[in-house]
């Protein structure tokens, strides 16, 4: 019917939600491009912690986290890939982030994602 849940449907396909979607998209290049499988202009534009002087003193710089930008306007800014990429890496958990490979890599960040939302 017109007005039925799409929740159980969603979750009896194992599909994403539009946000986790992008989500997604955006995890999966950024693991691409730290792993020198993306184009170079957007592998430029991420940066780990453990790379910048004054973080890698810091625990964190061990962790595979990326440096989020400032930005000035909320709207345009942080819709960036620099930033919308390094925030959505950083909330991965570190058995995700850890992925050997880009299937397996995939393959846990769907089910991670898929976890958090529907079930």
């Amino acid at each position: 019917m017109w007005n039925d849940h799409i929740t159980p449907l969603l979750r009896d396909l194992h599909w994403l939600r539009g946000s986790e979607r992008v989500k997604f998209r955006l995890c999966v290049l950024a693991y691409r491009c730290l792993h020198g499988m993306a184009p170079s202009y957007l592998a430029e534009d991420l940066q780990l912690t453990s790379t910048v002087g004054t973080r890698r003193q810091l625990r964190s710089a061990d962790s595979l986290t990326l440096v989020v930008r400032s930005t000035r306007r909320s709207t345009l800014g942080d819709r960036a890939f620099p930033v919308a990429a390094a925030r959505a890496w950083n909330s991965l958990p570190p058995a995700v982030r850890d992925a050997p490979s880009l299937l397996s890599f995939r393959s846990r960040l769907k089910t991670w994602l898929f976890e958090l939302t529907l079930v």
